[in-house]
């Protein structure tokens, strides 16, 4: 659960950014001791009234001296003091608003009451930064002067209404509300668009639950953000991949229910005559790791009802559930397999040829290898080389291993085979060459694409959460980093335990 970018990233949405206001009746009161300065004791002596700055906006006024208060009638005096009361607390006012805007109007009085000052019998004194001398205001925006008329005050800075520009569109913010985050202010849908996560399936801005705040769920390898909802109103996920279906694009159908992206679809192996190569160049792969394999086990690609049937029919082995998507045979089945593949008719694959197939088990406990269709190249190899390496075990006399083991070390021998294929120069040399079932093999090498999809298959063999896959890797990559391969194979024989 996220908290709202307002409450993370310190951001204020601040409304009425300027707040134009006249200055008439503290005009006036200066206009009136104007009138009759000169003729209640001017001159340049201590009688005179002398500009006073106050505070930050250096407004001018004037304290007039106890003998001019003294010549007034009583009725004079208490509506002056009234009147100067009245305009003190405009000041403070001032100085307390955060935003200021001054009108030509109030220029002109303040010319005519800058040319009184000049008069004879009033002291000739300028403050650097009265009201009416804003030449000395640089603009936070443009860096230029401020001349006379409208300006605004934001963050301790000055601006033409002009230059006071959102931070990400850099058009002028004359709404009455903008958001400000650190010293950078921007239009509020602007902010929205910028930090407002949007739902990477419905393309919309990700709603906010009851408690106010921003939920989302997030793929922890692909980074997709998308609103909770779609967990539960059957959005497509690609069974390969496990990204969802977004709304600007369509995915796959097969025939048995299950959804395969376009990413995933360019690699995809259709059929068993499609995955014999690839088949092949796994049990090279073995070879090469002194782990021949002498029975040629037959190798069938199903349909996933084909695949549970067959399960079903299995009286050994531990099954990854929900969903199984490779199976090592060891009793005699009749399976129906995949012998064509199927075509493109719109965004459905359809057209799919089966035939059933008896399997018989020759002196062996392996009977043959089962992997689910129309998944990439790359997680295709990955089901083979787990799967070969429970026909291995088999052939070689391992017998009774616990889950864990078992199927800890078959993860491995895939996760092994995936790294030669992705980082070939941590492993051993790509089987690529050898297999030519996708048109990225067939130019050579594999896509960034398929290279991305194949760093997800190792991700998710390195993080399952299950005791028996998960747990299991994690124990016998341990073992084989610290003693190798062939002398973890050979304690597991011994023992049926992984090495210490």
């Amino acid at each position: 659960m996220a908290p709202p970018p307002s409450s993370s990233s310190g951001v204020n949405h601040i409304s009425n950014p300027c707040i134009y206001e006249r200055k008439s009746r503290f005009m006036k009161w200066l206009s009136k001791i104007f009138k009759s300065g000169p003729s209640r004791g001017g001159g340049s002596g201590g009688g005179g009234r002398h500009p006073q700055l106050l505070g930050e906006e250096n407004v001018v006024s004037w304290r007039p001296t106890s003998r001019s208060l003294d010549e007034r009638s009583g009725i004079d005096k208490e509506k002056e003091e009234a009147d100067r009361a009245d305009a003190l607390s405009q000041v403070e006012d001032w100085k307390r608003s955060g935003y200021r805007c001054r009108t030509d109007n109030d220029e002109e009085q303040a010319r005519a009451l800058h040319d009184r000052l000049n008069q004879v019998g009033y002291p000739r004194y300028a403050p650097p930064h009265a009201y009416y001398n804003v030449g000395y205001r640089l603009c936070g925006g443009c860096h230029g002067e401020i001349g006379y008329g409208n300006y605004l005050g934001c963050m301790g800075k000055f601006f033409h209404p002009e230059c006071f520009r959102c931070s990400y569109c850099g058009y002028s913010i004359t709404e009455n509300e903008f958001s400000l985050s650190g010293r950078d202010p921007y239009h509020k849908y602007c902010f929205k668009e910028l930090t407002h996560p949007k739902c990477e399936v419905c393309l919309q801005y990700i709603p906010t639950n009851e408690a106010g705040l921003i939920e989302y769920r997030c793929h922890p390898f692909w980074s997709q953000k998308y609103c909770p909802s779609h967990e539960h109103d059957n959005t497509a996920r690609c069974c390969s991949c496990e990204r969802l279906e977004s709304r600007d694009t369509r995915y796959y159908s097969l025939e048995d229910g299950r959804s395969l992206c376009l990413e995933c679809m360019e690699s995809a192996i259709m059929d068993t005559g499609d995955c014999q190569p690839l088949y092949h160049a796994i049990r090279d792969y073995y070879e090469g790791l002194n782990m021949k394999l002498d029975q040629q086990i037959p190798m069938l690609l199903v349909e996933r009802q084909a695949l549970n049937d067959a399960i079903v029919g299995e009286k050994n082995g531990y099954h990854h559930m929900p969903e199984t998507r490779g199976l090592c045979l060891s009793e005699e089945q009749t399976v129906t397999s995949i012998q064509r593949r199927p075509r493109i008719g719109g965004t459905r694959l359809i057209g799919i040829r089966t035939q059933p197939q008896k399997l018989t088990r020759k002196s062996c406990e392996v009977t043959a290898i089962l992997v689910l269709y129309g998944l990439p190249r790359l997680l295709t190899g990955a089901i083979l080389a787990h799967e070969l390496m429970h026909g291995w075990l088999r052939l070689k006399g391992y017998r009774n291993l616990n889950p864990e083991v078992e199927e800890g070390i078959c993860q491995l021998l895939s996760h092994m085979w995936l790294e030669s294929e992705v980082l070939p120069s941590k492993g051993m040399p790509s089987t690529s060459a050898a297999s030519s079932s996708s048109s990225s093999s067939k130019k050579g090498g594999k896509s960034n694409v398929e290279n991305k999809l194949g760093e997800f298959f190792m991700h998710q063999i390195a993080n399952d959460a299950s005791t028996a896959y998960g747990g299991g890797f994690r124990a016998a990559n341990a073992a084989v980093n610290k003693y190798g391969l062939s002398r973890t194979l050979n304690h597991i024989r011994l023992t049926g335990h992984f090495p210490l």
